[in-house]
């Protein structure tokens, strides 16, 4: 027993609209137990869609439908359906009605064009929109049963928890459900952590699997289980375990970012900070002052992306900057520092780099950041040679990351 998701339209073919509603759905069937192996986007075309169905009622017993439900000439989804299974469309007058409603409630009248909307097929039940005019239908047929839902995930959101869920779960699913824990991780490659825990990676209740994303390496642990309870039983020894193995280079789960991690430990430390950056260009203060609550800890910052201001600004040695250049060490511990002491803080991060896509020489290279850390008992700098090939924002981000990765293990006192 399994379900499949067919997503209707041209817009998400054609990178348009991003594709939330899979998101979405596929999490919700997670919640309720439901094997869930194949996606599919297909165009506003009747006979594509038709061998969309034909391949997914062959290997799902439940069909669900997004997009497609609108009044105009393209949306083709519940025409389509009916053509499939060779059954009659019919007006549903119950249906017709509650469309009129509603455009009477704006204020509006109804268009001829929305009464293509008030025809189901033949023996399917009415999925109630209580947010749109477009209804979905809920139809037993092919030994399957097929859901339909508009392509607005504000409606499609309503209908699935007000109508979709209870069906569902009135069919014996929701007995168990899927539960997953996702641990994060940062500074070591995907290969080598999936080395460190290559003995987990066959386990079949829980399930690891690893996976990364610019720089980021995860390992979702999933369990299945009568209960989010039992599942987390499950998982939280593997997770433990991992955790053990892989050392400093974890550092959080789930919704957990390193800004977040960051901010954690300076709230609980009862210290404060201040960043000075360069080739990053605010990039590093956005992080911290995303999350609600950061003024609690995060003093301020200078971008400090001319010689003169990196001077003027942060104190940084106007000799040494003509001996070495903006992007060296001990610049970067100097902005750290200048910018530590300019906002009165505990800890100052100084970034400087060269981002390109020019402004790179053999000896500094495009990709060369410095990251400076000055705290409340010694200064340093780590080097970084992040390459060229993925482009001036990967490196910038990237340099973000590793900023907050050094405070992390340095607010954690860990070398």
């Amino acid at each position: 027993m399994s379900a499949e998701l067919i997503c209707v339209g041209s817009e998400l073919l054609l990178g348009d609209i991003l594709n939330t509603n899979a998101q979405y759905i596929a999490q919700e069937l997670a919640k309720l137990g439901i094997p869930h192996y194949y996606q599919t986007v297909v165009g506003d075309n009747p006979e594509r869609l038709q061998d969309a169905i034909d391949i997914a009622i062959h290997r799902a017993d439940i069909l669900i439908f997004t997009g497609g439900l609108g009044p105009t000439p393209d949306d083709l989804t519940v025409e389509t359906l009916a053509n499939f299974f060779k059954t009659p469309l019919q007006e549903r007058p119950d249906v017709l009605g509650d469309i009129e409603a509603k455009y009477a409630q704006r204020g509006r009248i109804m268009s001829p064009s929305n009464r293509k909307q008030a025809l189901l097929p033949e023996g399917a039940e009415v999925l109630p929109n209580p947010v749109g005019s477009a209804p979905g239908i809920i139809w037993q047929i092919g030994g399957a049963t097929i859901f339909t839902f508009p392509g607005v995930p504000s409606e499609m959101r309503a209908m699935w928890q007000e109508t979709a869920v209870p069906t569902l779960k009135a069919q014996g699913w929701g007995q168990q459900v899927f539960h997953s824990r996702t641990l994060k991780f940062w500074g070591i490659p995907e290969s080598e952590l999936a080395e460190k825990v290559s003995g987990f990676l066959n386990s079949v209740n829980p399930t690891v699997a690893p996976y990364a994303n610019y720089g980021h390496v995860k390992l979702r642990v999933s369990a299945r289980a009568e209960s989010t309870e039992a599942a987390e039983a499950l998982i939280h020894p593997i997770a433990q375990q991992i955790q053990e193995i892989a050392g400093p280079y974890y550092y959080g789960s789930d919704d957990d970012t390193l800004a977040t991690v960051v901010g954690q430990q300076l709230r609980e430390q009862g210290e404060t900070l201040a960043v000075a950056e360069s080739c990053t260009g605010g990039y590093l203060g956005k992080a911290l002052t995303e999350i609600p609550g950061s003024s609690a800890y995060f003093s301020g910052g200078v971008i400090a992306y001319a010689n003169r201001i990196k001077t003027h600004l942060l104190g940084v040695d106007g000799q040494m900057l003509e001996t070495l250049g903006a992007v060296s060490g001990p610049v970067a511990e100097q902005m750290a520092t200048g910018v530590r002491d300019c906002c009165g803080t505990d800890w100052g991060v100084g970034i400087t780099g060269i981002a390109g896509p020019t402004g790179g020489s053999p000896d500094k290279p495009v990709g060369l950041v410095y990251i400076g850390l000055a705290g409340p008992e010694s200064v340093g700098h780590v080097e970084y040679r992040l390459g060229d090939t993925r482009g001036r924002d990967w490196i910038r981000e990237i340099s973000v990351s590793h900023a907050l990765n050094q405070l992390r293990l340095a607010l954690s006192r860990d070398p």
